[in-house]
């Protein structure tokens, strides 16, 4: 069953096609359900996902200052602080336990995947408006939210991985997908009107299919692991 996270996500979603499915049903997330994803891509791929969030936060950042209301701004900078404060604490503590320090991940070299992907997304927002940004950022936001919670209902018992599928999961990640969602629905609503009708919906389209693509390139970017 798919997440109820807006009705413009939804249409975006579904204008993505084949792209999600590639995205949501990657072998890497496969491998994080039934326990099979090596250890080592599972860590190569944290290690790469602290550096994406740090380049993530800043790009919502930039989306408070693209804001237009109190609501959105208080949306964007919670969402900021729940990357900074909570989802990035899961890769520090994961890491640690391997050996790998914060400030070894911090200072990792980013894989042209993640440069591709993350600086698509500050482009998104330097060069266009909110609308661009919030396309840009939703496949990263509610596709990980739609994951968690398909692989909470199959994950194997065995899993190594579970800690990683209850983060995203869990109903505090849930809300964060719901609010933005809403959000996007009333940034659209106060912008442009009717998405459907829109001239601008075949470039909004696109920003979100693109980034679903980097979402794809991304996964095979852990897989790939040195």
């Amino acid at each position: 069953m798919v997440p109820d996270y807006g009705k413009t996500f939804a249409l975006w979603r579904e204008g993505a096609a084949g792209h999600w499915r590639d995205y949501t049903r990657h072998a890497f997330v496969e491998g994080l359900r039934d326990g099979t994803l090596p250890r080592a891509a599972f860590l190569h791929y944290l290690i790469q996902d602290y550096v994406f969030l740090v380049h993530f936060s800043r790009a919502w950042s930039l989306a408070v200052v693209k804001s237009e209301t109190l609501e959105e701004m208080k949306v964007c900078a919670g969402t900021v602080n729940a990357l900074v404060n909570y989802e990035m604490s899961l890769h520090v503590k994961t890491c640690a336990a391997e050996g790998i320090d914060e400030a070894t991940l911090f200072g990792a070299t980013e894989a042209v995947e993640n440069l591709a992907y993350t600086r698509y997304v500050i482009d998104a927002g330097m060069q266009g408006d909110f609308l661009d940004m919030m396309a840009a950022l939703a496949p990263c936001v509610m596709g990980y939210g739609e994951i968690g919670l398909r692989l909470a209902d199959e994950k194997a018992d065995n899993t190594p991985c579970a800690e990683w599928i209850a983060t995203y999961a869990d109903p505090e990640y849930q809300a964060v997908c719901t609010s933005v969602g809403a959000m996007i629905d009333n940034a659209v609503a106060r912008r442009i009107g009717d998405l459907s009708i829109s001239p601008r919906a075949s470039v909004l389209q696109n920003r979100f299919s693109v980034a679903t693509k980097l979402e794809v390139g991304f996964w095979q970017m852990g897989l790939n692991s040195p």
